[in-house]
């Protein structure tokens, strides 16, 4: 399992890692509007998912703004962000820093994506700070668990990444 720190205080990430060359596990979050969606909805595609603790945290909001700008460079590529945050707060969010090329998703419910993924910290019941790229046949082709969950990801890894997995 990744080793990783929030705050640069050890954390227990709970769930199942995730590694290049396996299929995409499925999971169940919620949309800004409280619509069950699933990895399977955007079959097809691409998918650049990133897995954050709060939009509402400045790394957390920098990195989705950064991922938003360049969604729509990325072609067939879904952008999906997920977080712990309430569908409300997320679509809130969105609506205050122009977020419209990606979608936020909520895991509060049920912690399907966090535990499938292996992102969900145990002591926080937040996600760890994560990047995974899904290709239109569901197969994991980047990962990055980031070690400290408070640093950036290495947007141009994930998004090369993404590029790729056309």
């Amino acid at each position: 399992m990744a080793n990783v720190t929030f705050n640069q205080d050890p954390v227990t990430l709970l769930g199942n890692e995730v590694s290049v060359g396996d299929k995409a596990p499925d999971f169940t979050v919620l949309a800004n509007d409280l619509q069950e969606v699933s990895l399977s909805d955007y079959k097809g595609k691409v998918r650049l998912i990133a897995a954050v603790p709060s939009v509402d945290t400045g790394v957390c909001s920098d990195e989705t703004k950064r991922f938003n700008e360049e969604a729509d460079k990325l072609g067939n590529v879904q952008v999906l962000t997920i977080s712990m945050d309430l569908p409300f707060a997320q679509g809130r969010w969105c609506a205050a820093n122009g977020v419209k090329n990606l979608d936020t998703l909520s895991d509060h419910r049920q912690a399907d994506f966090g535990e499938k993924y292996g992102v969900l910290i145990k002591e926080l019941r937040l996600l760890a700070r994560a990047v995974f790229v899904v290709d239109s046949n569901d197969n994991v082709t980047y990962v990055e668990y980031v070690d400290e969950a408070t640093n950036h990801p290495d947007y141009e890894g994930a998004l090369e990444a993404a590029k790729k997995a056309e």
